[in-house]
């Protein structure tokens, strides 16, 4: 308990180094990809992320040869970029002069530089004297191994990516959404492309040590995959990104401290990726029980709205009682479903019940709303024989399913072009339409 309270509190130096190092990194990632999601991208990051590997063995070769220290990271992470930078160059190369559609070009340069990758690191392993310990954590991460000066070349690399893209988000934005108009507006769409390119490979290589040049594509699309259930505002959804990516790496972190025998990377991406699966249940924009609750809200509104009408066409115009035999013979109701939502109406004062005559009679607010619906339902039959030229045998079906989503708007201007209010034989009147 006391080394898991320590751990927790971050009384420890080297635990305060790294849980900078790898919230930064996961906020940057998070920022960087939400771009990169809505360019439906996403699977750059990944070809990016392998195509890293021959560029690492390259340098720690080099080093190696000259007699260096052949572990630098900022060696290391310099080779990895420069071997990043030429996966996109493979990438627009293969996509510029063959054929070739963007999905299978992914394939092949991920494939030839992963390949390449590793049989350098194979290579690497039989060379005599060539100390190659630790260059496992640049593929599968390691943060415990960073260091103040690493962490703080994260922190500059993160700060910088996270200023040009709050300076530059309008832009973006606009790419994002609309590259034609951007292009026919001036922008450089070309230039901004390969900005984000290039954010993506520093993203890629700051990230060596934190989750592993193979899992640093988790860290660019989870994050906003997981802030799309929350906001579809893309300046939201930016931040949310941000955080979500900050709050799952330091968890990782946290998690690779309480259990230093698995390998940290992977328990950043299992921590984010338990964020994600959070987001996707109790998203409040399109979570999967908001979801539930806005269908189960829906069909309940729906089923009332039907009541309210039967209840005004089968007691001619709401003026007498209906009993629950009659309502059913309208429409086909499940008879439960129909129960509640005469208990729901009841509750609401929407309708009452009339002992007399054993059935159920719309109350003055009940009848209001009940000529409101009814009203709305033949402007909309009306419009539909007169202007959209369907059927009249079909009208009512058509109608039916556009009635519970026409709003005082539409109304009005539905009113203003059929010309027929105060007609009771086609339209009901309009209570609150001055004379």
């Amino acid at each position: 308990m006391n080394d898991f309270l320590r751990v927790l509190l971050l009384q420890d130096h080297n635990t305060r180094v790294v849980m900078a190092g790898a919230c930064l990194f996961g906020a940057a990632s998070g920022l960087v990809g939400t771009f990169l999601l809505m360019r439906k991208r996403s699977l750059l990051g990944d070809t990016i992320g392998h195509s890293t590997l021959p560029g690492v063995a390259m340098a720690f070769l080099i080093a190696w040869a000259a007699g260096g220290e052949g572990r630098s990271f900022v060696l290391l992470a310099l080779g990895a970029a420069a071997s990043g930078f030429a996966g996109i160059a493979a990438l627009w190369a293969v996509r510029r002069f063959s054929r070739v559609k963007e999905d299978a070009a992914l394939a092949v340069v991920l494939g030839v530089f992963f390949g390449s990758g590793i049989a350098l690191f194979s290579a690497i392993q039989d060379l005599p004297g060539a100390n190659a310990a630790g260059l496992e954590r640049l593929i599968y991460g390691n943060p415990a191994s960073l260091t103040s000066g690493d962490s703080m070349l994260v922190a500059g690399v993160c700060l910088m990516i996270a200023m040009l893209g709050f300076v530059f988000f309008k832009e973006m934005k606009l790419v994002c959404f609309d590259e034609a108009f951007a292009a026919a507006g001036g922008w450089p769409v070309r230039i901004m492309d390969l900005a984000l390119l290039a954010a993506v490979v520093l993203i890629t290589v700051t990230g060596l040590q934190t989750v592993g040049a193979l899992l640093s594509v988790a860290l660019l699309v989870t994050p906003p995959a997981a802030a799309r259930f929350w906001s579809d505002r893309l300046e939201i959804m930016s931040l949310a990104a941000a955080l979500i990516g900050g709050l799952g790496a330091g968890l990782g972190v946290l998690w690779s401290a309480m259990a230093p025998g698995l390998p940290a990377g992977a328990l950043v991406v299992l921590a984010t990726s338990a964020l994600f699966a959070a987001s996707l249940l109790g998203g409040t924009r399109c979570g999967l029980f908001f979801q539930i609750q806005n269908r189960t809200g829906a069909a309940r509104r729906l089923d009332r709205e039907h009541v309210l009408r039967a209840l005004f066409e089968c007691g001619r115009d709401g003026t007498l009682a209906v009993d629950e035999k009659t309502l059913k013979s309208h429409r086909s109701w499940h008879t439960s479903s129909l129960r509640r939502a005469l208990h729901r109406l009841i509750g609401e004062n929407r309708i009452a019940t009339d002992p007399a005559n054993q059935g159920l009679r719309l109350t003055a607010t009940g009848l209001a709303e009940a000529r409101r619906i009814v009203r709305n339902h033949r402007l909309w039959e009306l419009y539909l024989i007169e202007h959209a030229a369907v059927a009249p045998g079909r009208v009512d079906r058509d109608a039916d399913l556009i009635e519970h989503a026409i709003d005082p708007a539409i109304v009005q201007q539905l009113e203003d072009t059929l010309d027929k209010i105060g007609n009771p034989g086609v339209v009901p009147a309009n209570p609150e339409a001055r004379v």
